[in-house]
């Protein structure tokens, strides 16, 4: 299993799970700014892990309102556009199964069956900021291991080392995690067959030849565990530029329930240059939120600007 190699790569990968709204957008203009600025490419992935939340019918929603904006994709969708599809998650099972496959050779995986009950009864009662911390009940007394199967449904999951793991992002600089006291050991396959994001987004960006991710802020220190799955499967990392995160009036993250800044609310009221205007001035792109145009906004773009006005917000 060979990774792409190409020039600039960028992409979008948005769950379909409900109406995108401006945080999404937010998103998906400057990823497709940056790559389109170095002249290179940009692939639409669906990231459809989920089969109980995601719907075909938000894919073409996805699809509809990006086109509106006009930021058009030069690989993916939902007709697999280009040479490195499918695009859709749920159609790659037999592309994460490989790469469990070999990771799970080196003998850093085990079965686990804890319940997220029996996890959460783990947490220290002062943690207070939201992770969750595999406190290793099934892990085995040494690493590497042959530990066999369980008869029982269980998950995989992923030895992590003791160790900081260190990167650096376009936006926010250098970070150091330890995975062990961060997350501990993470799962790669769920006890119902499910594939869990941080293999699937590894294997799909490498596979894909993608050189730059640009996401939420919410994603950041993610970025560890992905890395170590890089090193893991041989693959070369991408660049990584995490973004603020766009919020309500209440200064609350945006979700797809807010439903006066998705695109169904938002394309009655606002024309695409509005939009993008919006966008842009939130990005720093410029001094106002003035309708503003695609070609406009790739003469002015620079990760500068990006990064002054996230460490202003």
């Amino acid at each position: 299993m060979m990774e792409k190699v190409s020039l600039a790569k960028g992409r979008f990968a948005p769950s379909p799970t409900g109406r995108m709204h401006l945080g999404n957008l937010f998103t998906a203009l400057i990823s497709w700014l940056s790559v389109k600025s170095e002249g290179g490419k940009w692939v639409l992935r669906i990231e459809d892990l989920d089969p109980q939340r995601s719907k075909r019918e938000f894919s073409r929603l996805i699809e509809d309102d990006l086109a509106w904006l006009g930021l058009e994709w030069d690989e993916g969708g939902l007709d697999d556009r280009g040479p490195d599809g499918p695009y859709s998650q749920s159609c790659r099972h037999d592309i994460y199964a490989e790469c469990l496959k070999r990771i799970s050779a080196s003998g850093l995986t085990y079965p686990c069956v804890c319940t997220r009950a029996d996890i959460m009864a783990t947490q220290a009662p002062h943690q207070s900021d939201g992770r969750v911390i595999y406190g290793g009940r099934c892990r085995p007394a040494a690493m590497p291991s042959t530990v066999p199967e369980p008869a029982t449904p269980h998950s995989t999951r992923l030895y992590v080392p003791d160790r900081e793991i260190t990167f650096t992002d376009r936006v926010y600089g250098t970070h150091s995690v330890n995975l062990a006291t961060h997350c501990g050991d993470f799962v790669l396959r769920r006890a119902d067959g499910a594939w869990a994001y941080q293999l699937a987004v590894v294997a799909d960006d490498a596979l894909m030849g993608i050189t730059e991710v640009v996401r939420g802020e919410d994603l950041l220190l993610s970025t560890a565990q992905q890395l170590y799955l890089y090193d893991l499967l041989g693959f070369k990392a991408p660049e990584f530029a995490h973004l603020p995160l766009v919020c309500n009036e209440a200064g609350q993250r945006l979700s797809k329930r807010d439903r006066s800044m998705n695109m169904e609310e938002l394309r009655k009221t606002h024309g695409r240059h509005d939009i993008l205007g919006l966008l842009a001035h939130k990005a720093g792109l410029t001094d106002s939120p003035r309708p503003a145009g695609l070609d406009e906004l790739l003469e002015i773009f620079t990760w500068d600007k990006i990064r002054s006005a996230a460490a202003g917000s």
